[in-house]
């Protein structure tokens, strides 16, 4: 597979709106040092707009207009949440960067170009104004791009390291058919309105009695059926289907930890939960599509582990200092920065590249 790095840039224009007096900074005051490299204020401001202007852009209709007041975690808002990953994230970019030669990783002269016309493309775009309040400058949208880039490149390297292999024994998912007797009514308002929504309401304890009741037999019949969805349908039940392992929580933990105490072809009896009953059948001990698909779930687990410890030692190991004065004038509340052109497909303004061998081999084999 042909290597590619894809830079997420804010492409096309921007709506930066001053919503406060600005803190003023120079654009070469340290942010942050990392061993012996500096993070710049101009580095830092652009890459923390660019952050910035995602969660405007995509987010803020679900977070609010204030969204960056808001509580994210306990006494801690959003601005200070989103700034230190921002700031976390460019130090593990330099510490990324710093190990390159370790990895064989390296920006060619094609990638080089690319990341030279996107800032060129970006510094053509935007009004004078709008680049000096987010700090976007060629050389600052350069070196954002260029450490995104080094960033994705370092983690595809580092992943290259996880355990791939996952045996059959360790991703084993199961399989289950079921019928669910909720505690719920379902009923439909007498309206000219046909936009009304069907309402629901929870049984009386006297209905749920009756659904037991119902489940029960359903349960002591099924057990004898040889075809456990056929003799489901045929007493107009709806059958629904369910994959799952022991640590599995849907739909219900009570069902699961019964179902799998079965061997393939029993029958649960009556599973009693807080919403409802159940009656299960195991179909299968192994469905191989299921547990294929947790073998590739594993290894992405596994990759990302990887890359999160060995950056976490990484910092562990370097010597990094930050100067809170300069980074404390960054904020998000002050300025208001969106993407103007918005598509379907967020990704769609990314910006991808080939390595020069590989995209000379692809024009070849297309000639060819």
């Amino acid at each position: 597979m042909k290597r590619k790095i894809v830079m997420l840039i804010m492409a096309g224009m921007l709506t930066v709106t001053s919503l406060a007096g600005c803190s003023s900074f120079k654009p070469e005051d340290v942010v942050a040092t990392v061993e012996d490299q500096e993070i710049t204020a101009e580095v830092a401001n652009f890459y923390a707009r660019y952050v910035q202007a995602q969660y405007e852009t995509y987010y803020s209709a679900f977070l609010g207009a204030n969204m960056w007041e808001s509580e994210a975690s306990e006494g801690k808002t959003y601005e200070e949440s989103v700034k230190d990953s921002v700031l976390q994230t460019l130090e593990d970019m330099v510490l990324l960067e710093q190990h390159m030669k370790e990895y064989e990783v390296s920006i060619s002269e094609a990638e080089e170009q690319v990341i030279k016309d996107s800032a060129k493309a970006f510094d053509e775009v935007n009004a004078l104004e709008d680049k000096e309040k987010v700090s976007g400058s060629e050389t600052a949208v350069e070196r954002v791009l260029t450490l995104m880039a080094i960033q994705q490149k370092m983690q595809d390297a580092i992943q290259k390291g996880a355990d791939m292999e996952v045996s059959d024994e360790e991703a084993a998912q199961k399989s289950m058919q079921y019928v669910e007797f909720a505690y719920t009514v379902e009923s439909e308002e007498d309206a000219e309105d046909e936009e009304d929504d069907e309402e629901s309401r929870e049984m009386t304890d006297e209905e749920k009695k009756e659904v037991q009741k119902k489940a029960e037999e359903f349960a002591k019949a099924a057990k004898g059926e040889k075809d456990f969805e056929a003799y489901a349908k045929g007493k107009e039940f709806e059958v629904k289907k369910a994959t799952f392992d022991a640590e599995s929580m849907s739909p219900s933990e009570e069902l699961i930890k019964a179902a799998d105490k079965l061997k393939e072809g029993e029958t649960t009896g009556v599973i009693k939960t807080d919403d409802g009953c159940y009656v299960a059948r195991v179909t299968s001990l192994l469905d191989r599509e299921a547990t294929d698909a947790k073998k590739d779930t594993i290894v992405s687990e596994r990759k990302q582990e990887l890359y999160t410890e060995t950056c976490e030692k990484w910092r562990e190991d370097a010597k990094i200092s930050v100067n809170d004065e300069v980074w404390g004038k960054i904020g998000f509340k002050d300025l208001k920065v969106t993407m103007k052109e918005v598509k379907e497909d967020p990704y769609s303004n990314a910006v991808q590249t080939d390595d020069v061998a590989d995209a000379q081999d692809e024009a070849e084999e297309n000639a060819e």
